[in-house]
């Protein structure tokens, strides 16, 4: 049982709860503009192949900044990567506010961190993952502090949607159009990209990999690859997380979004209320998967709650109506990012302290490359097929074959504690 004194965090340093902070900041940003992106794209003339390239453009921004911070963060400090990774993050948010230009849009999509999945799978995140189990003394506290990591972007993020309604009021006092009233969110993303920056200043040195070298006790970075036993189950886990991120892309939170404007000529408040309630559904659901996994192990737990959100993924394409729509796919949401922390907790615990940055850095590249791809063969599917239902259906079945995969290679690799 997961008591109350849990969540006062006082087995938590002071660079944990910086972690936690910026997490927050961060996934608020994210909230807005996953709502916000397609729909401002679509307004501005561009059609769904180009909205799909731009999407698939900020997911290969993480691929190529994971694997920067993969190959040097230990090298040169974890700190100074995260500090510029917020400073592009503020820089692409004002790119997209001065301009709608297409060719620096793509630009601002390649080189700045704009997130439009609906939860966070850029380069903050791999590191945050390695840092964290360095913040905590208790071991046992591991799946509780990635089930409060992922909780609380979780909740900012939904938060985060709900300003994405905000265009419509300014259009309505202000009287701008619709393109000038979402610009104003592209400030303000920037803004939060900032405050980042400004929080990442403040961690310390304790947060990058240290040994004592020679007799004076010498503090030196040092950066180790993975070992034999660890690279054959980072290997096989990411080869598997890439069919489930390829499976993901296909129903990223902006597609979804776009989904639900198309079929059912859904507006940016109603939008940005559905997304918010899913939201929090998922935070919940996030705290209750580290509850699941102490008792029943991490494995089991990622795959047994995954299965069922598939086949309501699924049923989401073929609902009828827009509220049955709505309460298959808020079901869905209630389930399908528990394995996120057990995921997170998972790649961690099966490796050594200092393989940590590697590991996480590898398991999300493959996911982020992996998930480039798949927004932009949705973007196509939605304009040249008729059948609205496919990206969701390729989405759910990929998916399921993943989950049993998984569970078939690696339920009897457990970490420590089980």
């Amino acid at each position: 049982m997961i008591s109350f004194s849990s969540f006062e965090l006082k087995w938590l340093s002071i660079d944990g709860k910086l972690i936690l902070l910026a997490r927050t900041v961060r996934t608020f940003a994210y909230g807005f503009l996953s709502i916000i992106l397609s729909v401002y794209l679509k307004l501005s003339g561009f059609n769904d192949v180009s909205i799909g390239l731009i999407l698939s453009s900020t997911l290969i921004n993480s691929v190529i900044f994971t694997l920067i911070a993969t190959i040097y963060a230990d090298k040169i400090g974890r700190k100074k990567i995260l500090i510029i990774y917020a400073a592009l993050m503020s820089f692409s948010g004002i790119i997209f506010f001065v301009s709608n230009n297409y060719v620096l849009l793509i630009i601002s999509a390649l080189i700045g961190t704009i997130n439009v999945t609906g939860s966070e799978t850029g380069s903050f995140l791999s590191l945050e993952q390695a840092i964290l189990p360095q913040t905590i003394k208790e071991f046992k506290k591991r799946n509780l502090l990635f089930g409060i990591y992922n909780m609380i972007g979780t909740f900012a993020m939904s938060v985060g949607v709900l300003l994405s309604g905000l265009p419509n009021v300014i259009q309505y006092y202000y009287h701008l159009n619709s393109i000038q009233s979402i610009k104003s969110l592209f400030l303000i993303y920037a803004i939060l990209g900032f405050l980042v920056l400004l929080i990442y200043l403040n961690l310390s040195n304790k947060i990058e990999i240290e040994i004592l070298q020679n007799k004076n006790d010498e503090k030196k970075l040092i950066t180790k690859t993975l070992s034999p036993k660890s690279k054959e189950i980072i290997t096989k886990l990411s080869s598997l997380f890439a069919i489930d991120s390829f499976a993901g892309g296909f129903v990223i939170q902006s597609i979804v979004s776009f989904w639900f404007f198309t079929r059912f000529n859904v507006d940016l408040t109603i939008l940005s209320y559905i997304f918010s309630i899913a939201g929090f559904l998922t935070a919940f659901s996030f705290i209750m998967s580290t509850k699941i996994a102490d008792r029943f192990g991490l494995i089991n737990t990622m795959v047994f709650t995954h299965l069922p959100s598939n086949i309501l993924l699924i049923l989401v394409a073929f609902a009828p109506t827009f509220h049955l729509a709505i309460i298959l796919y808020l079901a869905r949401m209630g389930l399908s990012q528990m394995d996120v922390p057990t995921r997170q907790s998972y790649i961690v615990a099966v490796v050594n302290e200092d393989e940590r940055t590697a590991a996480t850095g590898v398991t999300n590249i493959s996911r982020n490359i992996a998930q480039a791809i798949s927004p932009s063969i949705a973007g196509y599917i939605l304009q040249s097929v008729s059948f609205l239902a496919a990206p969701f259906l390729l989405g759910g079945l990929l998916k399921i074959v993943y989950d049993i995969l998984l569970y078939a290679n690696f339920k009897k690799i457990k970490p420590p504690e089980e």
